[in-house]
């Protein structure tokens, strides 16, 4: 269990800036220490994160990045943190000019791993692509992504240094090869961090049976739980257990956080949809994630259309229909509106909520409407729905993205395979966890 029930490792959301490490004295139940690392995050205007074949290659307003230290003397490294993706790689290609990469032969704690180990010929299975042998005897990856992106190279174990706590031989994939579709945003990193459900992601491995965030909806920041804390001072969560299958389908990522939508309402009134709307069907088409690394929530065809025209109907008397059947924000989300630049504030619209079986997102306020950076019509501005359709990306999948999450305390609870919601101002949580902000920020 590489001793993960002893430690609880908080992550601060920041904005732009860093954080320096800094140990706090503050204890759960188990009087276990709470540690703060670095946590980084940088707004990008194109481009995508990478995504595994079966997830959405969506634009990403913010990468959130953290640093920490591996190898042994230990190197620091900076890695994208991905809920939705699992083999966790470092660039090991040290013809990269300029651009973090990691030495491996700078570190006596470094081992490929074989192509004949169990990691090899067990651990890879939930991988999209086998992972294969090459001349060297060594476990070969390759990962492929939706945004014409990929990975290569080989698995290895080292050691990980995350907020003083050491993790030895963890399994990544060292690569050497690959390609980009946001070269410039990937040249300021040194890698991934996966979390996903599978065996080889980062929250697997370092044993985590439960980690949580919570996201400001004011300025990004907030924090992030890997472990187990006393949340006694919160008010209860609401919890929907993960959705799990045995048999492997086609469009059904099993190591996703997968949970059942069950309705979605305009203010407070029920979509009238059949319940298979947002039910997998046989090929595993339809399944709903919960992704931190979506900006938006993104809903299948049917469900989509019927959301649209309730909130067009809702909203009528305040808010004004971009009519330009050509222009789709972001490839998905086609409705959108003209809104006064003079306004001090959006027009008040109806919430939606997202119901789950034993649990609610209520959606509501400014997150509803995204005003499109540089789109301007006469004294309007554009701001557009924070839900797209899936169908016109081609996607079978329902995803629930960060945006949708701000003000909400959101737990994964691995081991009970659940996820739990609560609504909370998360500016009140940084400071009962003995996080405040930055005087620069």
């Amino acid at each position: 269990m590489k001793d993960a029930c002893t430690c609880i490792l908080m992550l601060l959301i920041q904005t732009q800036l860093f954080f320096r490490s800094a140990e706090t004295s503050m204890y759960s139940k188990d009087s276990a220490p709470m540690l703060v690392l670095p946590l980084k995050t940088q707004e990008i205007s194109t481009g995508s994160l990478p995504r595994a074949p079966n997830k959405l290659p969506f634009t990403h307003n913010v990468t959130l990045t953290v640093s920490l230290a591996v190898g042994t003397p230990s190197q620091n490294v900076t890695m994208v943190l991905d809920t939705g993706s699992e083999l966790s790689w470092l660039q090991c290609n040290t013809t990269r000019s300029g651009q973090p990469v990691f030495f491996p032969n700078r570190s006596s704690s470094y081992s490929p791993v074989t192509c004949s180990s169990l990691t090899c010929t067990t651990r890879t299975q939930d991988l999209s692509i086998p992972a294969s042998c090459d001349s060297r005897n060594l476990c070969h990856a390759v990962l492929s992504y939706a945004d014409a992106s990929s990975s290569e190279g080989n698995l290895a174990l080292d050691n990980f240094n995350v907020g003083g706590s050491n993790f030895p031989d963890t399994v990544f994939g060292c690569m050497d090869s690959g390609y980009s579709s946001n070269s410039d945003e990937d040249s300021k990193t040194t890698g991934l961090m996966g979390m996903n459900r599978g065996s080889l992601s980062f929250v697997s491995q370092m044993g985590f049976k439960k980690f949580s965030y919570c996201i400001s909806g004011s300025d990004f920041s907030g924090v992030l739980l890997l472990g187990d804390a006393n949340l006694t001072w919160l008010i209860p969560l609401n919890y929907t257990p993960l959705v799990q299958i045995s048999t492997p389908l086609p469009y059904f990522d099993r190591v996703a956080y997968t949970v059942q939508l069950e309705g979605i309402k305009v203010s407070d009134k029920l979509l009238q949809l059949p319940k298979s709307v947002f039910e997998p069907d046989h090929t595993g088409a339809g399944q709903t994630m919960v992704d931190s690394g979506t900006q938006f929530t993104f809903l299948l065809g049917p469900a989509y259309t019927a959301l649209r025209a309730e909130f067009v109907n809702q909203t009528s008397a305040v808010l004004r229909v971009l009519e330009e059947p050509e222009f789709v924000f972001q490839g998905a989300m086609d409705l959108c509106f003209r809104v006064p630049m003079n306004r001090t504030n959006i027009p008040e619209v109806p919430s939606v909520s997202l119901v789950f079986r034993g649990a609610e997102i209520v959606v509501s306020g400014e997150r509803l409407l995204y005003r499109v950076p540089g789109q301007v019509r006469g004294s309007d501005e554009v701001y557009c729905f924070t839900f797209g359709n899936s169908d016109l990306l081609a996607i079978e999948a329902y995803v629930i993205g960060h945006h949708h999450q701000q003000n909400v305390w959101v737990e994964f609870d691995l081991e009970k395979s659940r996820i739990g919601f609560a609504r909370l101002h998360c500016d009140l949580a940084r400071p009962r966890f003995g996080v405040y902000r930055s005087h620069n920020f």
